[in-house]
């Protein structure tokens, strides 16, 4: 099952104890996945379209318990891919409560984001990438609930996407955020421990990268030393060498593979870091200018 159909069947058994936050988020999933349209008699009348049966047997539910009233659903099968599409229809003077509903209220903001989720949201497979996002039909709805997302302080962006406009988060904290905005508790701690296991990692292979370069570096000087060296001998020759280069010299032949500490404490007159590294440097510029003569 994938991340984004574990929270929707999470979300689809979370039920709001008020009627107000209910009719939110009717309207919502009403908004994004389905149309109202007006009686001669001036009732209403809605029809949904879902793929999922958790939020499809959620918007009966919602129905059922808000406004007592009967409501139909037609299941239609994909022959060539066995999925199956659901189709709720009602009708009533009742249901303009939910065309009409008001969404100014913090409960009444969670559960409309719950139900723009539920209709038309998905959410990428975490440990892979961050990537949260809700398509709809019509800019006015985008920006609608990219306010009402953002009203509790996160960063919501639109693009538009073909005909559609898809609100989206990026960031792994604010996709966090959202899941406890809708109320999404059991997703939102599975999504944390992915993240804490990538922060682990990552830390890890840094530390790896960096400890590699810092070998590789190193190996790479040595390498330099132990061939400037060598031209010295066999040019200049180490006798002619004042005394503190020729015991570098001789010390980095016999240990090429010794860091500079360790080459300090197994010189002749031993001498710190920063002292070897000196001589080396100048065992360096002598030989360029032995090479260039």
């Amino acid at each position: 099952m994938s991340f984004s159909s574990k929270i929707k069947e999470e979300l689809a058994e979370h039920f709001a104890t008020a009627r107000h936050c209910n009719l939110a988020e009717l309207s919502a999933i009403v908004r994004l996945s389905g149309i109202f349209a007006d009686k001669k008699n001036g009732g209403c009348a809605l029809r949904v379209h879902m793929e999922n049966f958790g939020v499809a047997r959620k918007c009966f539910t919602l129905l059922r318990k808000t406004f007592n009233i009967g409501n139909d659903i037609v299941v239609r099968r994909n022959m060539a891919t066995g999925n199956c599409s659901y189709f709720l229809y009602a009708k009533g003077e009742e249901l303009l409560a939910v065309r009409n509903a008001m969404t100014q209220s913090v409960c009444c903001k969670r559960a409309y984001i719950r139900g723009a989720f539920l209709a038309a949201g998905s959410v990428s497979d975490p440990s892979k990438s961050y990537h949260f996002e809700i398509v709809c039909d019509k800019e006015e709805q985008a920006e609608h609930l990219k306010d009402m997302i953002n009203s509790f302080g996160m960063d919501a962006k639109i693009v538009k996407r073909k005909k559609m406009y898809v609100v989206y988060l990026k960031e792994g904290s604010q996709i966090v955020d959202i899941l406890n905005v809708m109320e999404a508790h059991v997703s939102l701690m599975e999504l944390e421990n992915v993240r804490i296991m990538k922060e682990m990692r990552n830390s890890v292979n840094r530390k790896v990268n960096c400890e590699t370069a810092n070998i590789n570096k190193t190996v790479s000087a040595a390498v330099r030393q132990l061939e400037d060296i060598a031209y010295i001998r066999d040019t200049l020759g180490f006798d002619k060498l004042p005394e503190g280069l020729k015991d570098v010299a001789l010390t980095r032949l016999t240990y090429p593979e010794a860091t500079l500490k360790e080459l300090g404490r197994l010189m002749e007159n031993p001498v710190g870091k920063s002292g070897v590294n000196h001589r080396l440097r100048k065992l360096s510029e002598l030989a360029e200018k032995l090479r260039d003569q």
